[in-house]
């Protein structure tokens, strides 16, 4: 893939001193910086680059911008969250692999402990009128920004009619048909390799938007380039723990097959190959691999697999995750830990009496119930989410040493302009998955919910239009919610 953008001074940028001539940067420095980037890594990622972007290159001067972007690069073509890879590179450059561990799980740590504690709100609480009637006004409003996610990624990839026909052919595939979701990346890949060869004109990656571009994230401009050389600069030499090693490599595959294994086998002692966790460990392994495109790309997979496969949740109850997701920091994946804790939830629910989970007040799960439910909850969220992360720092710790050498191979642009192209077929699948239960939330046997129509055709103009940020959006369709509710029992809505 291309860089998106040039840096702003290539004659500094190449002359740039080698690292040692610089103050290297204090591991404690750099800890308390993705720990703070992990509490206000809203703006999905976007915006999580862009921040990056303003305080790594520009403000803190680690790396120039070539690096940064070439960095980036590499984050977009592998699996999983890009902006969570890419901060895990840029600390394990800096600081080797335990700098790659501390950035890439304090990114997303915010977020994790965030969304346990509205998880539990949620299942306890989370059938009271009042956020009832907030998660209604919540559904619309998720389902138009998976419609905006669509129409973006449409715009910015679908350049000819080659690409067009991809993307129809991932969501009929998809709608109609019921393919599984590998199956759609793989057939992409192939046509785009094979066609790639007759006509490579059709499949050049579309151009990439600047990290700091107006409209993506927290900058507007790319600023002025600092006198103060970067850390690790166009010319600077490739620090000793960034070197390929086979020795190392060797150590790191033996590390990562143990943190896959071991636990896998916990799982497994406790419950057995066919239980809760083990199965839920095996299928969000397949999404960490399979996660190309971003969140909204995989999310049909997830739902095809614990909605509809093992009914661990409910459709309705999917896109409140979603929702819960949008208003935390971090990678938007990890909605994947909602489910988690909803799928240990309602199977450990599953087991008690229908008598003992429902408490006086109408709309809570009991005490004893919640008590007896949470632990499972807990673990099952917790093992989520292990295995869905645990690739993306091994694709880091593994290939961070090829980083440098491989720069564009051109033999890739073919599967992943055609991967990218049935992406946005695939999100557009979501967007009828998650209208098709707002507008009719009783089943296609049900009434038709004109007021949810309403409010997510006013929620796709506001953010296609009027350009709001998601998280205005998602706060506006809960102050409409909550007011529902209060006209209702104020006698003013029926």
């Amino acid at each position: 893939m291309t860089p998106s953008a040039k840096p702003s001074d290539p004659a500094a940028e190449s002359s740039a001193a080698p690292a040692s001539s610089h103050r290297p940067v204090p591991f404690g420095e750099a800890a308390r910086y993705w720990l703070e980037l992990g509490l206000i890594s809203f703006g999905g990622p976007a915006g999580q680059v862009a921040l990056m972007h303003s305080e790594v290159v520009e403000r803190r001067r680690w790396l120039s911008e070539r690096r940064f972007l070439h960095a980036l690069n590499y984050a977009m073509v592998l699996p999983g969250p890009e902006a969570q890879q890419l901060a895990t590179y840029i600390g394990w450059l800096l600081h080797g692999i335990p700098g790659a561990l501390v950035a890439g799980s304090l990114f997303i740590l915010p977020s994790l402990l965030l969304l346990l504690l509205l998880s539990a709100v949620y299942a306890i609480w989370g059938q009271l009128p009042l956020l009832v009637s907030v998660f209604w006004a919540l559904k619309p409003a998720v389902t138009a920004i998976v419609i905006q996610a669509a129409w973006r990624l449409g715009r910015r990839t679908l350049h000819n009619p080659v690409l067009l026909a991809l993307a129809v052919l991932a969501f009929a595939g998809l709608t109609l048909f019921r393919l599984p979701f590998p199956l759609i990346l793989l057939t992409a890949a192939v046509i785009g390799w094979l066609a790639a060869r007759w006509r490579p004109q059709l499949f050049s990656p579309s151009r990439q938007a600047s990290p700091a571009a107006p409209g993506q994230g927290a900058g507007t401009t790319v600023m002025p380039v600092a006198e103060r050389l970067p850390l690790h600069g166009d010319a600077t030499p490739t620090p000793a723990h960034a070197r390929f090693d086979r020795r190392r490599l060797a150590l790191i595959l033996l590390a990562g097959f143990a943190a896959l294994v071991l636990p896998l086998a916990l799982v497994s002692g406790v419950g057995g190959w066919d239980g809760l966790l083990t199965t839920m460990a095996r299928f969000f392994s397949r999404v960490a691999v399979f996660s190309f495109g971003g969140a909204y790309a995989v999310l049909p997979y997830v739902a095809q697999g614990a909605v509809e496969q093992h009914q661990w949740l409910s459709a309705s109850q999917m896109i409140d995750g979603l929702a819960l997701g949008e208003t935390t920091p971090g990678p938007l994946i990890m909605v994947v830990t909602f489910v988690g804790f909803m799928g240990g939830w309602n199977t450990a629910l599953a087991t008690l009496d229908a008598d003992a989970t429902t408490s006086l007040a109408a709309g809570t799960t009991s005490l004893a119930a919640a008590a007896t439910a949470l632990p499972l909850a807990v673990l099952a969220a917790l093992t989520v989410t292990w295995f869905t992360f645990l690739p993306s720092f091994l694709f880091i710790l593994a290939g961070g040493p090829l980083v440098e050498a491989s720069r564009e191979d051109i033999r890739l642009s073919g599967p992943l302009t055609a991967i990218t192209a049935a992406v946005v077929g695939v999100i557009a699948n979501l967007a009828v998955f998650f209208a098709g239960h707002v507008l009719w939330p009783d089943g296609a046997g049900g009434g038709f919910d004109p007021a949810a129509l309403a409010l997510m055709a006013a929620a796709v103009v506001a953010l296609l239009r009027w350009r709001w940020p998601v998280l205005r959006l998602i706060l506006t369709a809960a102050l409409i919610g909550a007011g529902r509710q209060l006209a209702i029992w104020a006698g003013l809505l029926g």
